[in-house]
């Protein structure tokens, strides 16, 4: 059983607005000269490319996929914290079985050492019996069947355990498998998210947009909230 440890990642957050996205695109030449007579500057203004826009569409599946990728982040963080609860849950109660199991283990060893000692109890009556008086047998005799009797009665409880223990390994066992393959899945699931998170800083990250445009989508979006409940 081995915990694991995924990476998560939120993607970036969009740009504040664009005026903080879309710097101005005109810089002039802070070594230029002036003609004092026709105050004209010496060199010529350095225009910067006016930088591209999203449209609002792009800028609507921008905002749509960052919106999916939190929540999907959120979800595996939680589904990280199920995998790590029940981990512990899992290890709590194999330890406890293997307590149980050695405690059973001992008393099956003792269970075993007696019986042994009852079949060598009855081999050396036997091997006695021509030497000893009638009495004296059959002393031995009684007391030899006492003490399997109680051992006759000590054995169902001893076997009942041990098949209750044995119900209790398969209960663990048959969570085992589920439980590493909610590791593979939740693995998988990060990895897919992660590939979202690289697919929004490409598609959307570090670009400018119109801010009166992310108004407008927050207002179809507030719009269309009542509906969706």
């Amino acid at each position: 059983m081995k915990t694991i440890v995924l990476a998560l990642a939120l993607a970036a957050l969009l740009p504040v607005s664009f005026q903080a996205a879309a710097q101005s695109n005109i810089t002039t030449n802070p070594n230029a000269k002036v003609d004092p007579k026709n105050n004209k500057v010496g060199k010529p203004v350095v225009e910067k490319p006016k930088p591209k826009v999203m449209t609002r569409d792009e800028l609507r599946s921008c905002m749509n996929l960052y919106d999916a990728n939190t929540k999907e982040a959120l979800s595996i963080k939680e589904g990280q914290q199920a995998y790590k609860d029940q981990s512990v849950a899992l290890k709590k109660e194999k330890d406890d079985l293997q307590k149980e199991e050695d405690a059973y283990s001992a008393e099956v060893a003792e269970f075993k050492k007696e019986r042994e000692g009852i079949l060598k109890m009855n081999e050396d009556i036997r091997a006695a019996a021509p030497k000893m008086e009638k009495e004296e047998l059959e002393a031995k005799r009684k007391e030899y069947e006492a003490r399997a009797a109680k051992f006759d009665a000590s054995a169902a409880p001893v076997i009942e355990r041990g098949k209750t223990l044995a119900a209790k390994r398969k209960v663990f066992s048959d969570k085992v498998d589920p439980f590493n393959a909610s590791f593979k899945a939740l693995e998988e699931r990060t990895e897919a998210h992660l590939d979202k998170v690289d697919s929004w800083k490409a598609e959307c990250g570090n670009k400018a947009y119109d801010e009166a445009d992310e108004q407008a989508i927050k207002k179809e979006r507030a719009a269309a909230a009542p509906a969706a409940k």
